[in-house]
């Protein structure tokens, strides 16, 4: 359960939104509904620990009973999908998607743990592959496997698929959604398709302008 108390964020002495109270159980997806300015990006990037010295921030952030907002993003446990996928140019698909798999797992099951997910999103056999060569849809994809496998306990999407066409984005969010239901994750996410609160499962995230 992610739970959001008493949140503000803003930059210098301009807070964006007013104070925001939410609760998201495992399994919940909502989307924050906003304009552009309104601090949708700014308030996903504190509840992970990547602010910047420029933002000012109050509140709380607990996740499964356990405050988090002191924490190093590192230590924080959430997920984060940004707008690119962020895939490293350099490394293989399964050398991308070890990247975050836990250390404790050894080479043969991070080896089935990648090959699993793999076939999970229609991409099995795909290891070997250059992440330049994969489709638009299919680097979301990776992103996305990526980001699951690191075993986060909540998930962040800042418009990751926005680029993509209707098709692929919908068959994306299936894949999400799969995911997210079979590990019982909270999920925020931010998006500008009033067609992805189809995909939501709890009412939308309202932000208030700061008076």
């Amino acid at each position: 359960m992610l739970t959001i108390k008493a949140a503000s964020v803003g930059y210098h002495d301009n807070w964006l939104f007013e104070a925001l109270n939410l609760t998201i159980g495992k399994g919940q997806i909502a989307m924050i509904d906003a304009p552009s300015g309104a601090g949708k990006t700014s308030l996903l990037r504190w509840i992970a620990g990547l602010q910047t010295e420029a933002m000012n921030k109050q509140g709380e952030v607990w996740l499964n009973g356990e405050r988090i907002d002191h924490l190093p993003a590192e230590n924080r446990h959430i997920g984060f999908l940004f707008q690119s996928p962020l895939l490293f140019p350099h490394l293989t698909i399964a050398e991308n998607l070890g990247f975050g798999i836990p250390p404790t797992y050894s080479r043969k099951e991070r080896q089935n743990r990648i090959s699993d997910a793999l076939k999970r999103a229609g991409m099995a056999e795909m290891e070997s592959r250059d992440p330049e060569t994969l489709s638009g849809g299919q680097q979301a994809r990776i992103a996305l496997l990526r980001t699951i496998l690191a075993e986060p306990k909540a998930l962040l999407m800042d418009e990751p698929f926005s680029s993509l066409d209707s098709d692929m984005r919908l068959q994306i969010l299936d894949i999400v959604k799969s995911e997210v239901m079979r590990l019982h994750l909270p999920v925020i996410m931010v998006s500008h398709d009033p067609r992805d609160r189809d995909f939501c499962n709890m009412p939308p995230i309202m932000l208030t302008p700061h008076q």
